[in-house]
C-alpha cells in the first residue's frame, strides 16, 4: 500500500544520517516544520557527533537541512510556551540543557565541522550552525535571532557570538530581533564563506574526498556587500549606551528616517527582553569562554520562560497571530534593575555548569 508524500514526512526520521567517502552528513529532516529542533533530534545529533567523532573514516562533518526553506528555524516554541502556560518547566529544562551541551559538543569538535546556512536560520538553527568551524552561507540565506520579539532573550550561545560582532553590531541585531543575508552574516561572524546555491551539491560532493578547505575554497565566491558595515557609524553612536532607554533616544534624536524606524521597532519588543538582552550582551563580551555564556544563558532562559512576556510573545505572534502583543511592564521604565539582575541569579544546584566541567577536563 503506498503512502502519500505528506503521511511519509511525518513518519520519516527527524535526523538522517550517511558516510560517503571522508564524509559524516547529518541531514535535519523536518522539511514542512523548516527543520525547527525537536527533543528527540538533540539526542540523535549528540550521538551522531559521538560516532563520527570516533570513526576513524570520518573526516569532517557536515550538517545540512532537508527541503527549499531553510537549514533550522530555531527551537521548539510551541512544546516551551506550553510548559510555561502550565508552569512545569521541567522538560524545557532538559531541552535547554541538552541543546546547550551539544552546541559546546559543536564548538569544541574534534573534526572540520561544515553548516550549510541556506535559507532560514534562526535561533536553534543559529546554535547549530554557527558554533562550528566551517559556516557556509548563500545567496538564500537570512540568519536571525528574533528573541526579543516573542519575549525572550537570545540564547543557544547568540549573546558570546553577537557581543563579539563589529562595534555594536551584533546589539543592533538583538535589539532588533533582526535577521540579514550573506554577507551582513559573515561580517557580523556568524559565517564564514559565500557559496552560491547552485554549487552546493559540487561542495558536499568535494567534502567526500578533499578536507573542509579546500573544499569550500575550490567553490566559494566573493560574498555579497555586507550592508550592516555602511551602517556602523550611527549603530555604534546609539548602541554604545548603557540602557535601551537611551539607545532608543540617541536613534529619535539623529533625524532620520532609517533611524527613528529603527527606534520605532525596538519600541515594539518586550520591554523586560530588552532590558535583560542588553545586560545579558554586555555581561557575554566579559566572559572568557562560550561555556560561561551558555551557563549564563541557561540561568537568563529558564527565568524568562517563566515571565509573563513569553507567553504573550508567543500567543501573539505563533499561537494566535494577532500580532498584539500586551507586554508587562509595557513600558521600560517600568522595568527595575532589580528585576533586570534577578534573571542572573545563580540557579544553585540546578546551574547547567559547563564552564566547570571544561576547565577540568
Amino acid at each position: 500500500m503506498s503512502t502519500t508524500a505528506e503521511e511519509s514526512a511525518e513518519t520519516a526520521p527527524e535526523v538522517l544520517a550517511e558516510r560517503r567517502g571522508h564524509l559524516g552528513h547529518i541531514i535535519l529532516n523536518r522539511p514542512r516544520a523548516i527543520n525547527a529542533l525537536s527533543r528527540s533530534m538533540i539526542a540523535i545529533i549528540q550521538d551522531l557527533l559521538e560516532e563520527f567523532a570516533a570513526d576513524e573514516r570520518v573526516k569532517t562533518v557536515l550538517l545540512t537541512g532537508n527541503g527549499e526553506r531553510g537549514l533550522c528555524a530555531g527551537g521548539d516554541i510551541v512544546s516551551l510556551y506550553h510548559d510555561a502556560k502550565s508552569g512545569d518547566i521541567r522538560a524545557s529544562a532538559e531541552y535547554w540543557a541538552a541543546e546547550y551541551r551539544m552546541i559546546a559538543q559543536i564548538a569544541n569538535y574534534p573534526k572540520p565541522y561544515v553548516a550549510i546556512q541556506d535559507g532560514i536560520v534562526l535561533g536553534g538553527g543559529i546554535g547549530l550552525s554557527a558554533h562550528g568551524s566551517h559556516r557556509v552561507v548563500t545567496e538564500r540565506s537570512s540568519l536571525g535571532m528574533p528573541e526579543t520579539a516573542i519575549g525572550f532573550i537570545p540564547d543557544v550561545g547568540g549573546t558570546w557570538l553577537l557581543s563579539r560582532a563589529p562595534g555594536q553590531l551584533g546589539t543592533f541585531v538583538a535589539l532588533t530581533s533582526g535577521s540579514v543575508k550573506a554577507g551582513d552574516a559573515i561580517a557580523l561572524g556568524l559565517s564564514d564563506s559565500f557559496v552560491p546555491s547552485e554549487r552546493l551539491p559540487a561542495l558536499i560532493t568535494a567534502l567526500q574526498t578533499e578536507t573542509a578547505y579546500a573544499a569550500i575554497a575550490k567553490y566559494s565566491a566573493e560574498p555579497p556587500v555586507a550592508e550592516l558595515l555602511a551602517k556602523q557609524a550611527w549603530v555604534d553612536a546609539a548602541f554604545c549606551a548603557g540602557t535601551v532607554t537611551e539607545i532608543i533616544r540617541r536613534l529619535s534624536t539623529f533625524g532620520v528616517a532609517e533611524e527613528i524606524e529603527v527606534a520605532e521597532r525596538i519600541s515594539s519588543m518586550s520591554p523586560t527582553a530588552l532590558a535583560v538582552t542588553l545586560q545579558a550582551l554586555r555581561r557575554a563580551s566579559r566572559l572568557g569562554s562560550l561555556e560561561e555564556a551558555l551557563d549564563q544563558e541557561y540561568r537568563v532562559s529558564l527565568r524568562g520562560l517563566v515571565s509573563a512576556d513569553f507567553a504573550e510573545g508567543v500567543r501573539a505572534r505563533v499561537i494566535d497571530k494577532d500580532r498584539n502583543p500586551q507586554w508587562s511592564p509595557s513600558s521600560l521604565t517600568d522595568v527595575s534593575s532589580a528585576a533586570v539582575e534577578a534573571y542572573f541569579e545563580p540557579l544553585g544546584s540546578a546551574e547547567l555548569n559547563l564552564e566547570q566541567e571544561r576547565v577540568t577536563k
